[in-house]
């Protein structure tokens, strides 16, 4: 018994061995399998990527999900190319304009009129820019070059050039300039509205007068409202990014990875003036679609739909009886306006223009900016849990469809005029003048005149009426300067640019 039972235990070795070594074949084989996918797949990522250092463990079930994402070395790679094609199309813009002081004896200048003295100082700024064409035309922010008397644009390569100014948009943040060179390298835009949320994207500027920086993000959030602009028919539809932007950055450039343009950088969210985290840029389809009219015609050809729009959220869609918190609700309709020519009512929600879907004002807004005057626009609205297609022929804000011409020379000005009485006259012991007596946005805001100011001389002509305001700027080339007095009596002088 105890030698069968030896034989028994051998026998039970044996076999045991035999199907072990037999296991471990087979997961072997298994295994060599299996690397070989993976090393396949590390294989075509450094293909892609050239970069032997690039090292991705993946396993084989997720072949599929390599393919279709970019390693670190390849999203580098993306970024370094990107920055290389736009960092010399990015500008570095620099103003000049002469600042009006006044200082004196409050108490003399209360009861005599005379007390008080003025001085001029002037006052550099700075900002950045992006050519969009090879003949030299750059779109900067408005309030970039909103005061400049002169604009200077330094390339990166450093080549200087007097820029002159095609025109702005204050209800947008958007300018055009205009340098003399051909050749030069310029940023391709892209469609913003492909601009994903998380995507990622470079920030290209001068910030601090640090030119030619180039920062990285992602876009942290699209159609952002965040109530900076002051104008009529104020259009706000930010990209948000968390791109560091920091003065001197605006007007600068905001690019995908494949070097396009998608934005111009405009805004940050601060409470200090520098970079706290998020900063805003200008859709690259609104500020082209600016730059273009500015050239064309001289102003933005701005559409409107002649409607009243807000906002919907819970508390407002329970008021309002509606049962959707996404779109656009339409409180009033202009009479004779293009939306209640087009059949739309007060209470209906905006949900859709062309194909895209709308959400919120902001999108709204953004969609209704690319348009002009006498363009066709399709809108879906909702009404009573229905939805509607309707044909809207937009109009201009003086409720036609005509394109609106070019301003002219006062209007620039942003002033209206009226006479000087006979008894401020003999006060002031002046012979003639021209009083402004209601300023707006404008040249003579900008050069720093107040309301009340009265004109004496332009460019060293007497001013007695609107007539001649308007045949000095006209004659004018280059800069206008402006002779005058203030109610008080305090004289002061002024600058501007007549183009």
């Amino acid at each position: 018994m105890k030698r069968n039972g030896i034989i028994a235990s051998l026998l039970g070795g044996v076999i045991g061995g035999f199907v072990a070594f037999m296991v471990f074949s087979f997961v072997n084989d298994n295994s060599n399998e299996q690397g070989t996918q993976e090393q396949s797949v590390v294989a075509h990522m450094e293909d892609v990527s050239h970069n032997n250092s690039d090292t991705n463990y993946w396993g084989a079930n997720n072949v599929r999900t390599v393919a279709s994402m970019p390693s670190a070395a390849i999203l580098e790679n993306e970024m370094v190319d990107a920055a290389k094609r736009t960092v010399d199309a990015v500008v570095h813009v620099k103003t000049a304009y002469m600042q009006q002081y006044s200082y004196g004896n409050p108490f003399l200048e209360y009861f005599f009129g005379n007390g008080g003295q003025t001085y001029q100082q002037p006052v550099m700024s700075s900002g950045s820019g992006v050519i969009i064409s090879g003949d030299g035309y750059i779109i900067t922010n408005n309030h970039v070059i909103e005061r400049a008397q002169k604009i200077q644009i330094v390339m990166n390569d450093k080549r200087e050039y007097e820029a002159e100014v095609v025109g702005t948009d204050p209800g947008t943040d958007i300018a055009l300039l205009k340098i003399e060179e051909t050749d030069l390298p310029f940023i391709q835009p892209a469609n913003s509205d492909d601009v994903q949320v998380g995507e990622w994207v470079l920030a290209v500027g001068n910030p601090f007068n640090l030119t030619s920086t180039v920062t990285s993000g992602i876009v942290s959030a699209k159609a952002r409202n965040i109530n900076i602009m002051r104008e009529s028919y104020g259009i706000e539809a930010f990209i948000q990014t968390d791109a560091a932007v920091n003065p001197g950055n605006s007007g600068g450039a905001l690019v995908n990875r494949k070097g396009e343009l998608i934005g111009i950088n405009t805004a940050i969210a601060s409470k200090t003036g520098s970079f706290a985290g998020y900063s805003f840029a200008v859709p690259v389809n609104i500020a082209m679609k600016v730059a273009k009219d500015l050239r064309e015609y001289g102003q933005v050809q701005r559409a409107v739909m002649g409607v009243v729009i807000h906002d919907i959220n819970k508390a407002f869609a329970a008021e309002a009886g509606i049962d959707v918190l996404n779109g656009v609700y339409i409180d009033k309709v202009n009479p004779g306006g293009a939306a209640d020519e087009a059949g739309i009512e007060s209470g209906d929600v905006i949900v859709r223009v062309r194909n895209v879907a709308i959400k919120n004002v902001a999108e709204f807004q953004e969609q209704l900016t690319r348009f002009r005057p006498g363009d066709e626009l399709t809108v879906a609205v909702l009404r009573e849990g229905k939805e509607l297609e309707k044909q809207i022929l937009l109009q201009n804000n003086q409720g036609n469809t005509a394109i609106v011409k070019e301003k002219d020379e006062l209007t620039a000005l942003g002033a209206q005029f009226g006479e000087v009485s006979e008894k401020e006259k003999r006060m002031l012991k002046i012979m003639s003048g021209l009083k402004v007596i209601k300023l707006g946005s404008g040249k003579f805001r900008d050069a720093g005149i107040h309301e009340g100011f009265i004109l004496l001389t332009m460019n060293g002509i007497k001013i007695d009426s609107e007539e001649d305001v308007k045949t000095v700027i006209s004659d004018a080339r280059g800069g206008v300067m402006v002779e005058g007095i203030y109610p008080n009596g305090m004289k002061a002088y002024y600058a501007f640019g007549s183009n």
